[in-house]
């Protein structure tokens, strides 16, 4: 982006603020946006909610969950831009940088908190014409461990994860809000400017359900007969997050120069 905005300072005799052919910024956008929701940030508050699952296929809605929440954000203040044409002052956008911080530290001690609740135990079932096979897993309350849960291993119905759709939302107010604003700046049509941000949030949709699916192979994995691995792993996860939130309001909070 350093060099998108260098792009943009360019002389008075040059077009003002490299004004995007619409083409082009569509295909920007959907790019951007495929890019955008693999930021570290992103991935690592994402992880605290998959590890809830032990189904990579069924936690592709975490991600799509989380990318309609950061599009809904993105849409809301894209048109605020266009229309009233305003710019987002630096101190604010930092305080919602930090605002991810401290959500990042939040999911991971919740993380943490579910560890030490579950209690693993055993038993088994069949499916269909198979034989019964032994499951390992606890009755805390996750997602995953309801009715369906042993009714279908599959990718299951489409549906929207609340937890994952406003994590997503803050991120979006946090991180995007600067990026879109850079662009939406440099397209002079009201109506390519929000179809830049409608790519932009389905190039992150896409994006982030992979992610999520990559990401939930180790819980699957580990789920059935390594319960412990299991365990360590989600413990793992909500550590770094708790670190990561951590370093980040440090970050913006004295090196950034919020505070």
């Amino acid at each position: 982006m350093e060099a998108l905005s260098a792009a943009c300072r360019r002389s008075d005799h040059e077009r003002p603020c490299c004004a995007f052919p619409p083409l082009a910024a569509l295909v920007l956008g959907l790019i951007l946006g495929s890019k955008h929701s693999l930021d570290p940030d992103h991935v690592v508050a994402v992880s605290t909610i998959v590890s809830e699952y032990k189904n990579p296929l069924r936690s592709f809605w975490v991600g799509v969950s989380w990318g309609l929440g950061h599009t809904t954000t993105l849409l809301i203040i894209g048109i605020v831009i266009i229309a009233l044409r305003l710019t987002i002052p630096e101190r604010m956008a930092l305080l919602f940088e930090f605002g991810v911080g401290v959500m990042l530290v939040a999911l991971g001690a919740q993380v943490i908190y579910s560890f030490r609740k579950k209690k693993v135990h055993q038993h088994a079932h069949g499916h269909e014409e198979d034989e019964a096979h032994q499951h390992f897993h606890s009755h805390s309350a996750t997602p995953e461990h309801t009715p369906a849960h042993h009714e279908t291993h599959g990718i299951g119905k489409p549906f929207l994860r609340k937890k994952s759709y406003l994590v997503g939302t803050v991120h979006g107010v946090a991180g995007s809000a600067a990026l879109t604003l850079l662009v939406l700046a440099s397209i002079e049509s009201p109506l390519v400017g929000l179809a830049y941000i409608l790519l932009f949030g389905l190039g992150s949709v896409i994006s982030m359900g992979v992610m999520t699916v990559i990401i939930g192979l180790p819980f699957v994995v580990s789920a059935g007969r390594l319960p412990n691995i299991n365990r360590t792993i989600q413990f793992a996860v909500g550590t770094f997050s708790i670190i990561f939130g951590g370093f980040l309001m440090y970050q913006i909070g004295f090196v950034d120069g919020l505070f």
